[in-house]
């Protein structure tokens, strides 16, 4: 018991070393993007979901309004409600942990967590060291980001520019197992790319998330009729 309690903890702060380094790079762009320190810092420290942020700061270095901004991200986002009902049976919290829980309900939380199936003490100490490991390198990411891009006159010339569409790319594509998934994708894809000249920016994020949740929704019910 002591071992897994090591590995799990040993993983977590793994996580949580990997993220914050990703971190540097959001808090760079987002004040490239027009926000100030403060305003970066507070998307990490309330958002904490870094492809909703993101896909948030993306819309605004693009001109977007904040209605289209804040409904892109809210999409983007919209997975953790479904994790949170897979972590409440594990997690059952009470009270104010309840919005503690929600708040660490992430993609990597969620994933240790489910290494554990069937050990829920072991489940809920990953859940929460991974959380814990990643809400703090996170926030301290996004800080030294933020502070560091006043520090260079383009952050762009460092590639930062890559990065959001390159996280995007690193969390779908181990999800891509199956000829549905794949064609959801696909959908999305292909539908950003060709509405993206004739739309307002986000726009065409909102319409093909709404395309490949449709194209899901079809091959799903095809598949339980088969």
């Amino acid at each position: 018991m002591i071992e897994r309690r090591r590995a799990i903890l040993g993983d977590a702060l793994a996580l949580g070393l990997g993220t914050g380094v990703y971190a540097v790079s959001f808090g760079a762009l987002a004040v490239a993007a027009g926000l100030s320190v403060w305003q970066t810092q507070a998307l990490s420290l309330l958002m904490f979901t870094g492809a909703s942020q993101f896909a948030l700061i993306a819309v605004v270095a693009s001109g977007g309004s904040a209605a289209v901004a804040i409904a892109t991200s809210t999409l983007v986002g919209t997975r953790n409600s479904f994790y949170g009902f897979a972590m409440a049976p594990v997690l059952q919290p009470r009270g104010v942990r309840r919005l503690v829980a929600a708040q660490a309900t992430i993609d990597e939380s969620t994933g240790m967590a489910a290494r554990y199936e069937g050990d829920r003490a072991s489940a809920r100490l990953a859940f929460w060291s991974t959380a814990g490991a990643i809400y703090v390198l996170w926030n301290l990411g996004t800080l030294v980001g933020a502070l560091g891009a006043g520090l260079i006159d383009d952050p762009n010339a460092f590639g930062l520019d890559a990065a959001a569409p390159a996280a995007f790319l690193a969390l779908v594509w181990p999800r891509l197992t199956s000829w549905p998934m794949r064609a959801v994708a696909i959908v999305s894809l292909v539908s950003a790319v060709v509405l993206a000249p004739f739309l307002a920016a986000g726009l065409p994020v909102l319409l093909a998330g709404a395309a490949g949740i449709v194209i899901g929704l079809i091959l799903g019910v095809q598949a339980g009729e088969d």
